[in-house]
């Protein structure tokens, strides 16, 4: 595994304030839209990675079960420990994807997905029509 291009990555979005932590942290800002990809440590309980699993699917946001442990996670962010982390920019959570080993085959959906650029909406084109 490339963990070290993975992980080194983790740190880039860090520093450029574009990665929440914890539970707390990533479930806040998936409910408010601002979460691309939630990260879970496979070493996390199951109940944060269940929690994480919840956010995901309700929020819409793509989840990974990654083969980074809790202290390598931590490690690259300059914690002890960390179990789940969200990246909020979508060409960063891309190149974590891309940056997994066999990423093509594994997370070929995934990747489809987040490189896939959002629908830009037209001025008027949501106005309601009013009947009189």
């Amino acid at each position: 595994m490339n963990e070290n291009r993975a992980l080194n990555l983790l740190s880039l979005a860090k520093k450029g304030g574009n990665l929440v932590t914890g539970e707390e942290g990533v479930g806040a800002a998936c409910h408010r839209g601002r979460v691309r990809l939630i990260i879970c440590a496979c070493d996390a309980s199951e109940n944060a990675a269940r929690r994480a699993r919840g956010w995901a699917e309700s929020c819409n946001v793509p989840y990974i079960r990654s083969d980074i442990t809790k202290e390598a996670l931590g490690a690259a962010l300059g914690k002890a420990v960390c179990a789940l982390a969200g990246i909020t920019e979508r060409k960063l959570a891309a190149a974590f994807v891309r940056a997994l080993p066999d990423a093509e085959i594994n997370y070929d959906g995934l990747l489809a997905q987040l490189e896939r650029r959002p629908g830009r909406r037209h001025m008027g084109e949501n106005k309601l029509e009013v009947a009189e």
